[in-house]
């Protein structure tokens, strides 16, 4: 099965539709029906963000071809801890996390 339609039926699994989910995110039902149909590597990385925070699932591993839940780790406090002077938010910390994560799992694609 292809990481779409994992996503897809875990989308399902928890909202009435993607209709919902895509209300739910913010994001027009017709990008979340072209990330599902044309793949999730081709998707921006702002929205593929949007759908893991929502899920809780981790964005890396979204972007190996693979739906792993989130775990809790202090990674995402070490980052932080190089932005001295500015206060960031949990939401801020998580996307950067997440962000960091996507990135890496492209380069590994390479």
């Amino acid at each position: 099965m292809s990481v779409e339609l994992e996503l897809k039926d875990l989308i399902l699994e928890r909202y009435k539709s993607l209709r919902e989910f895509a209300i739910k995110i913010d994001m027009p039902y017709s990008t979340v029906d072209t990330i599902l149909k044309r793949g999730v590597d081709k998707a921006n990385i702002v929205n593929i963000i949007r759908i893991c925070k929502e899920l809780s699932i981790d964005a890396e591993a979204l972007g190996e071809g693979r739906i792993e839940y989130k775990e809790i780790n202090n990674e995402i406090h070490t980052i932080a801890a190089h932005h001295d002077g500015e206060e960031w938010t949990e939401e801020e910390l998580e996307d950067i996390e997440n962000f960091k994560k996507y990135v890496l799992s492209k380069r590994n694609k390479k």
